[in-house]
């Protein structure tokens, strides 16, 4: 078989996740997306949409910066994303005594982008 009649190893990213991808490429250090900000961002999709792509391709962009509504640390990387998050001076809300062994979560009130000083829409 020659390597012209191979199949085209890297499939090409679907358009919506390319803008999604986008997106988080343009979140400041130390400022976060809910899922449902990037959706509204983009004024396409919704929050498991954006979810959805961030869990298939997002390895190559700061996906530490798009995160969940309440705050949690996304399960099963908290310790990458706490790491990135302290690096970065993300505002955080430690866990409080009762809450042993538990991560921190992050202060969204403090830490959200609303996309500032960028095009809002379609990237």
């Amino acid at each position: 078989m020659s390597e012209q009649s191979l199949p085209d190893a890297t499939p090409a990213l679907p358009a919506y996740a390319e803008r999604v991808l986008d997106v988080a490429e343009l979140i400041p250090p130390g400022r976060v997306m809910t899922y449902g900000d990037v959706a509204e961002w983009l004024q396409e999709g919704g929050p498991r949409q954006v979810g959805r792509v961030m869990s298939l391709y997002g390895g190559g962009v700061p996906w530490w910066r798009v995160v969940r509504a309440d705050g949690v640390l996304l399960a099963g990387h908290e310790r990458d994303a706490l790491g990135h998050y302290r690096a970065e001076g993300t505002p955080l809300r430690e866990a409080g005594p009762a809450a042993q062994a538990r991560m921190p979560r992050l202060d969204l009130r403090r830490a959200r982008w609303d996309g500032a000083g960028h095009e809002q829409g379609h990237t």
